[in-house]
């Protein structure tokens, strides 16, 4: 009996040192930002964002060659119906509207500078903007490394707190019948020392799934939000992009009265879609408001559970948390999804500054196109959870 004793104990050694080396953790903010980032909006993605859209002035001259030839033609449609008019004596001779289609063309000659003077006070907004989103932005990202910690500090006490749990029940039952009560306290105790390691082993896949579980949600909710940030920019690129390198055309055509108002609500629409990005940056900026809120909340609640330091845990109310399901309060993953929300009324609130109805006809059918996507999305993530 007691070599049988003496053999499951070296086992349980040796397995008890397994577990000590399986459970040793790595760098927990390298980790962290491997599998979720090195911020709420990846660095790279938004530096390469804002490279795209400063591009596009490499090609806004690629049509204003043809947009040149084609005025020129608008031009002699123009005094052609002008002079009939005032041979037919319907209208007489006005100096100030010969002159217009003139002033059109050396708006299409200086097309470049008369397309950053008209986005000059766009880029101010979104100058400022960016600022305040990027100084309460560095804020955030700092909370989340904190908070992911206290996460992992609480999964480590909770490991240790339900093998201690678990211990004890296997003390309070009896071993081969009665022989338990046989044992001494010393054999006891050197039980409990080998056996502790292999129940928390246990406890770790348990609470590793609810970890898993905590972590897939809070990706899924982080990426719904820069999928939103990451798409209204791109929308945005587009639509400039667009309307600078097509806009020569739109000029071109306010030459002849049928077409007078084209170039009037280019202007409108331009600066509108210019207003994306400062609009965009100043949600940006209380979105991260509301999730610094989020995460110092979240934060004061893991140190309720274990203390400042992670040493005092609060038995009771981790037994509370333990049964949650998840490793979080849901408060940040509330945050991300709002958001993302906040980030598709972006072109609802530039036409609300300059109204333009062509904008918001394709505000909404990125609006709609959007609900669809996030509908499947939905779809999807039901079907795997």
């Amino acid at each position: 009996m007691m070599k049988q004793l003496k053999f499951i104990l070296l086992l349980l050694i040796m397995l008890g040192g397994a577990v000590s080396a399986v459970a040793q953790q790595p760098d927990n903010k390298s980790a962290f930002e491997f599998l979720q980032g090195n911020g709420v909006y990846e660095e790279g993605m938004m530096v390469f964002l804002k490279g795209l859209r400063e591009s596009i002035w490499t090609h806004f001259d690629l049509f204003i060659t043809d947009a040149k030839a084609l005025a020129a033609i608008f031009m002699i449609i123009f005094f052609a119906i002008r002079s009939y008019d005032m041979i037919s004596g319907d209208k007489k001779l006005e100096i100030m509207p010969l002159l217009r289609p003139f002033g059109l063309v050396m708006v299409i000659m200086w097309w470049g500078g008369f397309v950053k003077m008209i986005a000059f006070p766009t880029e101010l907004v979104a100058l400022k903007t960016e600022e305040m989103f990027s100084s309460e932005q560095s804020n955030v990202n700092a909370l989340r490394l904190v908070r992911a910690d206290y996460m992992q500090k609480v999964a480590n006490s909770l490991y240790s707190f339900e093998a201690e749990t678990e211990l004890a029940e296997k003390e309070s039952d009896t071993w081969a019948g009665k022989a338990w009560d046989s044992v001494t306290s010393t054999i006891k105790e050197g039980m409990s020392t080998v056996v502790s390691p292999v129940i928390e082993l246990k406890n770790r896949l348990k609470i590793g799934m609810q970890l898993l579980l905590t972590q897939l949600l809070e990706l899924l909710g982080i990426w719904i939000l820069r999928i939103a940030v990451y798409v209204l920019f791109m929308i945005q690129i587009l639509y400039s992009s667009i309307l600078i390198i097509l806009g020569p055309f739109a000029v071109a055509a306010s030459i002849l009265p049928s077409f007078r108002d084209s170039m009037s609500t280019w202007i409108a629409r331009y600066i509108s879609v210019n207003l994306y990005v400062g609009i965009g940056y100043l949600v940006m900026y209380l979105v991260a408001l509301m999730q610094k809120y989020a995460m110092t909340v979240e934060i004061n609640r893991y140190k309720e559970l274990i203390g400042e330091d992670g040493s005092a845990a609060n038995l009771e109310k981790m037994a509370w948390f333990a049964g949650n399901g998840v490793l979080s309060f849901g408060t940040v993953i509330l945050s991300f999804v709002i958001g993302a929300v906040c980030m598709f009324t972006v072109p609802t609130i530039s036409t609300w500054i300059i109204s333009t109805s062509g904008i918001s006809s394709a505000a909404s059918n990125f609006g709609r196109g959007s609900q669809t996507v996030m509908g499947v999305a939905k779809k999807a993530g039901g079907s795997f959870f």
